[in-house]
């Protein structure tokens, strides 16, 4: 259960005033992804103030131990298993939240403000998640008048602990990274309740930054890591290109993989990379599944995969009302009334009545060579599902029934046997997409454009059409 789940961002769900443009998709381990400010100034070491909105798509059981910020040995603001600690000035203060971030659909704002000249410790250091305070479990605060080893000369790092440490960095999205000096904000300054109860961001813009602000936005492909406070503060970016640049924001939040679901033969995430887009069974077993995260009960949707390697996929839906049947003895593909494309034999396998169901072999044109494109388009309004292949509907099969799927409510789904696919539900994909089709609604980017009448998986389509 993710904390503070009843307000946790999963993407605006109405038209706000202000809307966030681009994140920033980080990979840890091989990505090696991560961005800093070089050779900083000295700011306010007692006061100052950061702000970030995140998207995790890492987890506790993969890699334990994921830093958001680090400026030199003893300044560090990290997530131990799922909970969030901030080092002041070393081990004796360490501070520990007492909640667990665990939501892989939704973005979170995280705001942590400083001021060691109060004389109450309790608001020395201040901690806030999604607008509200996000409880210390322990208290080690600073002393009155502490000069932290944040907002010094050092290189302050961001999505990893320091240059060249990948064992520790963090795998997911950034997006309006907030750095302010001399003030302890609270998180209004950054962000505001919607109509819907949902937190949101809000326009920067009134903000007094101090001379080591910044406020990265993400928004320039030519400058990534421009500064947009004015202060010209910009920072350095490590193995970070305009190809991890995505729509993916805390105001339309896409549809991912779920790295939390583990299936019989999954990896708990550890088959996950590329902001949850990219799935690769590893386990030399049976079938390993992906869920995606967000379930559509209505609704026209679409979405795309590259094959990158080609022997066994099974693409389709899969119905998570049924119960949680993913441990099951036997493969993914077979429960949870599920419906998939077996792209090996070219044949729909569907559960009816309980039975799991083959259709004949060949059912659908042979597409399942490394590179080919397989597009996905669910109609949950009259409990159908279609196929294509490199942009051409596979006609045979076009509009199957889902069987025991119909009228429930269903997530994407991915089976494979120690094979690679790469997803797009149109916020971010890890392959060179050529035409950058959109829907109708002018969302997502994707190879192929959408049937008529169907969108992207994502947070601002589901509230015209999710039902």
């Amino acid at each position: 259960m993710a904390f503070l789940e009843r307000n946790a961002n999963r993407g605006s769900i109405s038209t706000e005033a202000y809307e966030v443009d681009n994140s920033l998709k980080v990979q840890a381990n091989s990505g090696n992804e991560w961005f800093y400010r070089d050779n900083p100034s000295e700011g306010n070491r007692r006061t100052f103030t950061f702000s970030f909105w995140i998207k995790r798509t890492q987890f506790a059981g993969y890699e334990a131990d994921n830093y958001l910020m680090g400026q030199g040995s003893d300044a560090r603001f990290h997530f131990a298993g799922d909970t969030l600690r901030f080092m002041f000035d070393g081990n004796s203060t360490e501070m520990e939240a007492s909640g667990k971030l665990r939501d892989a659909s939704a973005w979170y704002h995280i705001v942590l403000a400083v001021d060691t000249t109060q004389g109450t410790n309790t608001d020395r250091v201040k901690m806030y998640v999604n607008g509200e305070d996000y409880p210390f479990n322990n208290s080690d605060w600073p002393s009155q008048n502490a000069q932290s080893d944040w907002m010094n000369t050092n290189d302050l790092y961001f999505n990893t602990k320091y240059a060249g440490d990948g064992s520790y960095d963090n795998s997911g999205y950034w997006a309006e990274v907030a750095v302010v000096d001399g003030q302890q904000l609270t998180p209004a300054s950054f962000g505001t309740t919607n109509d819907n109860g949902i937190w949101i961001p809000k326009d920067l813009s009134g903000i007094t930054w101090g001379s080591e602000g910044f406020y990265l936005k993400f928004d320039n492909s030519s400058s990534i890591g421009a500064d947009s406070s004015g202060n010209s503060n910009n920072v350095t970016l490590n193995n970070i290109t305009t190809a991890d640049l995505s729509t993916d924001t805390p105001t339309n939040n896409f549809c991912t993989l779920n790295p939390l679901v583990n299936f019989k033969y999954g990896t708990n995430g550890g088959g996950m990379t590329e902001g949850a887009t990219v799935f690769g069974d590893d386990t030399g077993g049976g079938v390993g599944g992906a869920f995606g995260t967000m379930a559509v009960t209505a609704g026209k949707w679409y979405w795309e995969m590259k094959l990158t390697q080609q022997n066994a996929h099974y693409p389709g839906v899969s119905a998570i009302d049924d119960g949680d049947n993913v441990y099951a003895s036997t493969d993914p593909q077979d429960e949870n009334s599920t419906f998939n494309y077996n792209i090996s034999a070219a044949r729909r396998e569907y559960v009816n009545s309980g039975t799991l169901t083959y259709g004949s072999l060949d059912e659908f044109g042979d597409f399942h060579s490394a590179g080919d494109m397989i597009g996905i388009a669910l109609n949950m309004d009259d409990n159908q599902i279609s196929i294509y292949c490199n942009g051409t509907l596979q006609s045979g099969i076009a509009n199957s029934s889902l069987f025991d799927a119909a009228n429930k409510m269903v997530v994407p789904f991915h089976g494979t046997i120690n094979d690679e696919v790469q997803y797009n539900f149109g916020g971010y994909c890890a392959y060179t997409i050529s035409s950058a089709a959109s829907d109708a609604n002018g969302y997502g980017t994707f190879e192929y454009a959408p049937p008529s009448g169907y969108y992207a998986l994502c947070t601002k389509n589901l509230a015209e059409f999710g039902g």
